[in-house]
């Protein structure tokens, strides 16, 4: 299960991916409160998965553009098919790549997202130059996390019991500040849903 979350496959990667858009969908209403989006911004969805969050950003930049990347086929397949209406009209693009080498120019964005993403990066600190790359200047990373290092007890052990099995790396709020700041960011905001174990991080290119 955790093999397919980080990358779906087939007919059931097919499933898990759709099922995220529901399962994750309160936690990216939490996160997304805590920036501002504008009509004409040109907007990227680093580890896209079903394309919840690129139908949310396109409702919003009707008059800008919205790209959503994913390494996995399966998931560009289902965030097509959910957006379809918007890539018809030419407010939307998805495609298959990885954060590590993201298929755009320097100083294109205006935000670069990551909902549940940054677990799966090969290397986080290069992974987000390379975000920062494609970042104009100014321009926003939004992060938005169900699971971290947090001060609650009973959120923590169920936030162990699915990332234990993955390997998947936790991080402080000092932690995410830190490992940010190694990236080149700077004016870093840190939110705490402490009682769900949720996070999120805004940081700025400059």
């Amino acid at each position: 299960m955790v093999n397919q979350v980080r990358k779906p496959r087939g007919l059931i990667g097919k499933k898990i991916t759709r099922k995220m858009n529901i399962v994750h969908a309160s936690l990216a209403e939490w996160g997304l409160s805590h920036i501002k989006l504008g009509k004409d911004m040109i907007i990227l969805d680093v580890g896209c998965g079903g394309g919840a969050n690129v139908t949310y950003f396109a409702k919003i930049a009707a008059e800008g553009k919205v790209f959503g990347i994913d390494y996995s086929p399966i998931s560009v397949k289902v965030s097509r098919e959910l957006n379809k209406k918007y890539i018809e009209e030419g407010i939307v693009e998805v495609q298959e790549g990885s954060v590590s080498k993201l298929p755009f120019e320097d100083n294109t964005f205006d935000v670069v997202s990551g909902f549940e993403a940054y677990y799966f990066w090969p290397d986080l600190i290069n992974d987000l130059k390379e975000i920062r790359r494609v970042l104009k200047n100014s321009g926003e990373l939004l992060l938005v996390n169900e699971g971290y290092k947090c001060e609650n007890k009973v959120a923590m052990d169920i936030i162990e019991r699915w990332a234990k099995p993955g390997n998947l790396k936790l991080y402080s709020p000092e932690e995410y500040n830190n490992f940010l700041t190694k990236a080149g960011f700077s004016d870093i905001r840190i939110f705490e849903q402490k009682e769900k174990g949720w996070i999120t991080a805004i940081a700025i290119k400059k």
